[in-house]
Formats: structure tokens, C-alpha cells, sequence
């Protein structure tokens, strides 16, 4: 689609095209950037500094390997979602895609970079690409469901701390909100026809996971784990560095901070985390300098993690590339 676009072009708009993304690309990370250079400063960087060279690297490559782990389940996920839709493939070729998916994300420019290449890939893979899209869309819906939903859980059953009402509440009403509409999924899938084009053609794409929610259960209990593995992550870091903190703490807080931390404004979620992080830990007690430090190596956690995709990148074959 791309080469047929370039041979229709003018040759001055083919050279800009491609700077777009890279622009695009270099404002997310100098916005993440920028945000930490705040922090550090506003909050300094000295203490920080001293945290995050407190951490042990024992704890660091656990949880780094925790990490990839949750990939491994994410794979799972993604080929139960898959089977849904008549694509079926062995785990080891889910999981490879995966892990492009993941590399691509660190290092290619666009917002859904590594969606796009795990929907090439299983899509040419199996001759069924408009299935493949699918499948990473309803992936993606189904991790912010068990994101939503432990979040609104934990705001209503674990907030020991006690984080404010003005944070307690939106999180409930969005876990309220989906749950809503995830039991009126077929409702919805009816009336998709009656829509303006662009939610109906958005809309066609999922309309068969939305007949049939009940099977999207598993996929959805899986991103429930997946996010209690995340917290438990970074509650191991947080004790690499000799913070005592309880487990129900991370559970409440990490969801809550990785629902901002995955809108697409800066790299990896780089510095809004480690805001939502400052905003929500603080408000449970926490040090600033210990919630900014928190945040800082789970980043670094994701990028190590994100680095073993490379083995999978270099050596997964491009379906119909030999064609």
C-alpha cells in the first residue's frame, strides 16, 4: 500500500512523508524527556540518583525476567483471541510475533508500530489479514478491560492507603462503565449497522468478539493476572532499593498508573508515569523521591524487556517476504 502510494506522489512529497513519523517519533520521547527533567529538578536529582543506586541488581534481572514472563502470557492471550476467529497457529509463532511487536515498539516510529507488525505477520502468515487486525484489536480491548476492572477492584476493596475520592471515583465509574458495556456487547454488535461510518467500520472489525462475549472471558482473566504481575514487579523493585511498602498498595496504585502511563504521548509512557506514580503513591505516603525513582526503573525494565524482542526480530522470517 505504501510503495503504491509513493509511485503516485510528487517526488518533494515523497521525501517529507517519511520525516512525519520520525518527528512524531522524536516529540514523544523529548516530551517524556522533558517531564523527567522536571521532576528531577522540581524534586532533585541528587536523592533519586542515590535510590536508584540502592537498587540491587539481583531484584532488577528478576523482575526484568518477570517482565518478559508476562509477555510469554500476553502470547497466550493473543492466540486464544486468534482461535476465536478461525486462526489458529502454534504458541511459539504467537509468541514470536509478540516479541517483534514489542521490539518494533522501542524503536520504530507511530503509535501502533508493534500492532501493525504483529498483524502483518499473522496476517500473511495465514492469508487472513482482516482476522489478524481483529485479533490484536480485541487483544488490546481485552487487556484495558482487566486493567479497568482490577483497577476499579482494588479502589473499592484495597484502598488501605486511602487514595482520595477524587481518584477513587473515576476509576470505578470507568471499571462500571466497561462492565457495562461489555454485558451489552451483542446489543452493541446489532446496532453497529445504525452508526456513522467511521465507528461502523471500526465497529465491523470486532463485531465478532461483541456476539460473543462470554468468550473473551479467559483472554480477560489473563490481563487481570498480567496487570498483578506488573504490580508485583515493581513492589520487587521497590524492595530492591529497601522500600517497605505492602503488596496491596501496588495493586491499587500500578493499574491506576498504567492506564495514563499507556496513552501514546511519550515513549514507553516515560515521565507519565513517573507523574501518575508521584501523584498516586504520594498521596499513600510514599516519598516523592521514592515514587520518582520507582517509575524511572520501570522503564528502564520495560526497555531491557522490550530488548529481548530483538532475538525474535532478527530471527522471525517475514511471512511472504520470500514470495
Amino acid at each position: 500500500m505504501n510503495e503504491s502510494r509513493a509511485v503516485s506522489q510528487s517526488a518533494s512529497t515523497e521525501q517529507a512523508a517519511p520525516a512525519h513519523p520520525y518527528r512524531a517519533f522524536a516529540m514523544r520521547a523529548g516530551l517524556g524527556v522533558a517531564v523527567v527533567a522536571v521532576l528531577l529538578w522540581r524534586y532533585d536529582a541528587r536523592p533519586i540518583f542515590r535510590i536508584l543506586g540502592r537498587e540491587r541488581p539481583v531484584y532488577f534481572a528478576a523482575v526484568v525476567l518477570l517482565y518478559v514472563a508476562g509477555q510469554a502470557m500476553c502470547a497466550y492471550r493473543w492466540q486464544l483471541l486468534a482461535a476465536l476467529l478461525k486462526v489458529h497457529g502454534r504458541y511459539s509463532e504467537f509468541l514470536a510475533y509478540l516479541f517483534v511487536g514489542m521490539f518494533t515498539n522501542l524503536f520504530v516510529p507511530g503509535l501502533i508500530a508493534g500492532d501493525a507488525a504483529r498483524s502483518v505477520y499473522l496476517g500473511r502468515r495465514h492469508g487472513r489479514m482482516g482476522e489478524a487486525i481483529a485479533s490484536v484489536v480485541a487483544d488490546r480491548g481485552a487487556g484495558l478491560l482487566g486493567l479497568f476492572w482490577l483497577a476499579a477492584f482494588a479502589a473499592v476493596f484495597l484502598n488501605f492507603a486511602p487514595i482520595p475520592s477524587s481518584v477513587v471515583t473515576p476509576t470505578v465509574v470507568v471499571g462500571a462503565m466497561t462492565f457495562a458495556g461489555f454485558l451489552a456487547a451483542p446489543l452493541i454488535a446489532r446496532l453497529i449497522h445504525l452508526m456513522p461510518r467511521p465507528i461502523r467500520r471500526a465497529g465491523g472489525i470486532v463485531a465478532p468478539y461483541l456476539h460473543h462475549p462470554a468468550a473473551l472471558v479467559p483472554s480477560i482473566a489473563l490481563s487481570i493476572v498480567l496487570q498483578i504481575t506488573l504490580a508485583l514487579g515493581q513492589y520487587i523493585l521497590a524492595a530492591g532499593f529497601g522500600l517497605t511498602v505492602p503488596l496491596s498498595l501496588f495493586i491499587l496504585c500500578v493499574p491506576i498508573a498504567n492506564v495514563f502511563a499507556s496513552l501514546p504521548l511519550t515513549l514507553n509512557g516515560l515521565g507519565i508515569r513517573e507523574t501518575a506514580n508521584l501523584l498516586l503513591f504520594g498521596m499513600a505516603g510514599m516519598r516523592k523521591e521514592d515514587a520518582i525513582a520507582l517509575g524511572l526503573l520501570w522503564f528502564a525494565v520495560t526497555m531491557v524487556g522490550g530488548l529481548t524482542g530483538s532475538i525474535a526480530f532478527v530471527t522471525t522470517p517475514t511471512p511472504g517476504a520470500e514470495k
